[in-house]
């Protein structure tokens, strides 16, 4: 049997007496399209913020398409082809979508671990013309061709979020998180957003935490439900949405429905 694209083995983390991520077993096969949902404290981003590395785990494990990555930092994760968006964005409000992109596709090219500085990645970057063509189509397969030039604090924050899956796929990924690319975008940008979503290749295995259940279900193949940072149940969608236990601590929140 082939290992996951991206594996949990009874992953723990606890901030003192708190316990976030409750011994979570999770496998996410290539290609999957898997939502990860649940009320608000539930864990979702603490458990997606030891997945990429922003945290260590306090027990447990994390592999990543067979390889044990735990204890590896969040750059090492990425150049091994895990990438991620932020539920706040994560982006250098002076720069363009443009130089944004071509500084990713610069770092994980690097082949000395990322040790390059900062403006020694600038003027690799800025003098490879291939990577800037690259990094251009990359935008514009996001519909971001007009304002690949603009610097980013005057883009709507709906673009900016397009920016961030354009950083996060010029890092070349096979397991892609998204953290809550909808948060605070219109629903026109929401339906963008989703597009962009479904034409992502296919053998790229995409997880998705998300609040909006409309989009989470015109996504998703597959659902996982944390509770008080623990697994409920995971299963297909017609299984999620049938399950009782989950439409009494999450479907059946008015401020989540």
């Amino acid at each position: 049997m082939t290992n996951p694209a991206l594996e949990t083995r009874a992953l723990r983390k606890t901030f003192g007496g708190l316990v976030a991520t409750d011994t979570v077993d999770f496998r996410l096969e290539a290609g999957a399209r898997h939502a990860l949902i649940g009320p608000n404290g539930a864990g979702k981003t603490t458990f997606v913020n030891l997945l990429s590395g922003a945290l260590q785990p306090t027990s447990g494990s994390i592999h990543l398409e067979g390889r044990d990555i735990t204890a590896w930092p969040a750059s090492k994760r990425a150049r091994a082809g895990l990438s991620r968006t932020f539920q706040i964005n994560q982006l250098f409000a002076g720069l363009t979508p443009l130089q944004s992109v071509v500084l990713t596709l610069a770092q994980a090219e690097e082949t000395g671990g990322g040790s390059a500085g900062l403006m020694d990645l600038f003027r690799s970057a800025g003098s490879n013309g291939a990577r800037i063509e690259e990094a251009a189509a990359i935008l514009e397969n996001l519909h971001l061709g007009a304002c690949l030039d603009k610097e980013i604090a005057t883009l709507a924050y709906g673009q900016q979020r397009l920016i961030e899956i354009a950083i996060a796929l010029a890092a070349k990924p096979r397991v892609l998180l998204l953290d809550e690319p909808a948060a605070g975008i219109s629903q026109e940008e929401r339906e963008l957003i989703l597009g962009v979503i479904g034409a992502l290749p296919s053998a790229m295995a995409i997880v998705l935490i998300e609040h909006d259940m409309d989009l989470v279900f015109r996504f998703a193949r597959s659902i996982t439900v944390l509770v008080n940072g623990a697994v409920l149940t995971t299963g297909s969608v017609a299984e999620i949405s049938a399950d009782e236990r989950v439409r009494k601590v999450y479907l059946g929140e008015g401020e989540h429905a």
